[in-house]
């Protein structure tokens, strides 16, 4: 439209896709004021700039979920990890950016004026609601990610932490498993090492008794030293005897402290790869409050509802502007176009609240139409059936029998 008046400048690419961002309408803006158009392109760009961060947000807390376990420090970048958190990011902006679109356009201007009333904050409630909480789960990766040095720094010290504690319970509990395992094999052992003991007694005697002779005996083997060499002899005999009986016990708990060994050495190589699976996000976010500090945190929070919450409280603020009585009248020529009137504060519900009284003109016509073609419908057979009565009747004054007789044949 051609005004001598005022003329508004033309409108690029980026405008028009942040207006349709922030829901406004094109050909309306088109012919609205310029600040119009600013408002509603701002609006745009902070639903826009919502989306694109809770994007990020979504894909790295992805990325630190499913990427592969490791050293706080040296942990390398996985790229199928990364292409998957890419992926996840885009659909997660796309839905927050959806989320808050539908939350801006469905904001209506409150009463038009720039305060907020408690009325205004009532209705709003809900969408404010759902704002706090987007702005939380995009707040808190971004959190971590601020402060990925000094978590990282900490995290390990926590790793290095879990490692030795690991391992201190892992020396405990098979200390504990040793000791019962000893204590069946020591039984074994006692009555082994007693018979070994008497051995070794017996042929100390026994080189005693030839070297020097013992109570005025010449040295040589003598009948006690003889005697002391047989009773040797039963004890080797019984020992063999032992261990021949025993074997089979003695081989299974020695494979089993064998094993145990093994499965202990296999517990200690494990300890570094369990530490370093404390690598977590809920593990990140922990550390990120101790490392930030609890205003620190908070004010991020904040920072992130302010922005989310800025469309909202601002659209409660804005009074009615040349683009919102464009938009009025072209609602009510839609109404008009279609047949529907509203009849403001037209009546009183049971709570006493002012209703508005909604008429489908076009929808009562159609419905009108169909009554009275239906009532026609029923005049008309009412009055065929009037006719055919009066047929009938006549054909029985002429002629009874012959009526009979076309009624039932066999008579």
């Amino acid at each position: 439209m051609t005004r001598d008046y005022y003329e508004l400048p033309k409108t690029g690419w980026i405008m028009r896709q942040l207006w349709k961002c922030a829901g406004g309408d094109r050909f309306l803006l088109e012919r609205a004021t310029y600040s119009d158009q600013i408002k509603y392109m701002c609006l745009g760009g902070i639903v826009f700039a919502t989306g694109a961060m809770a994007g990020l947000a979504g894909g790295y807390a992805f990325y630190t979920i499913f990427e592969p376990r490791g050293s706080a420090i040296e942990n390398p970048i996985d790229y199928p990890t990364i292409l998957l958190a890419l992926i996840f990011g885009i659909i997660w902006g796309l839905m927050i950016y959806n989320i808050d679109r539908f939350i801006v356009t469905s904001t209506g201007k409150g009463d038009g004026t720039e305060a907020i009333t408690i009325g205004e904050l009532k209705s709003a409630f809900p969408r404010i609601l759902m704002g706090v909480i987007i702005a939380m789960t995009i707040s808190k990766p971004v959190e971590i990610r601020m402060f990925k040095t000094e978590i990282d720094i900490k995290l390990r010290e926590k790793q290095l932490e879990q490692q030795v504690e690991y391992q201190t319970k892992v020396d405990k509990t098979y200390a504990d498993r040793e000791k019962l395992l000893l204590t069946d094999f020591g039984k074994i052992e006692i009555q082994r090492a007693d018979l070994l003991n008497r051995i070794k007694d017996y042929e100390v005697q026994y080189r005693k008794e030839t070297a020097e002779g013992m109570g005025g005996r010449g040295q040589g083997e003598g009948p006690v030293a003889r005697a002391l060499k047989i009773q040797q002899a039963k004890l080797e005999g019984e020992l063999s005897r032992f261990d021949e009986i025993n074997k089979s016990e003695l081989t299974d708990l020695n494979n089993k402290k064998k094993s145990l060994r093994l499965e202990k050495d296999k517990e200690r190589n494990n300890n570094a790869k369990i530490a370093n699976g404390l690598d977590g996000l809920l593990e990140r976010i922990k550390i990120c409050h101790e490392v930030a500090g609890f205003w620190i945190s908070l004010f991020i929070t904040l920072l992130f509802m302010a922005i989310e919450l800025t469309p909202i409280f601002f659209k409660l603020m804005l009074t009615k502007t040349t683009y919102d009585y464009l938009a009025e009248n072209r609602d009510e020529l839609l109404k008009a176009e279609y047949g529907i009137e509203v009849q403001y504060d037209k009546y009183k519900d049971k709570e006493g609240i002012e209703r508005h009284l909604t008429i489908n003109h076009e929808a009562e016509r159609i419905i009108f139409e169909k009554k009275m073609v239906t009532n026609i419908q029923k005049e008309l057979t009412k009055y065929a059936v009037t006719k055919y009565k009066e047929r009938e009747m006549r054909k029985i004054d002429d002629n009874l029998d012959g009526y009979i007789k076309s009624i039932n044949p066999n008579e």
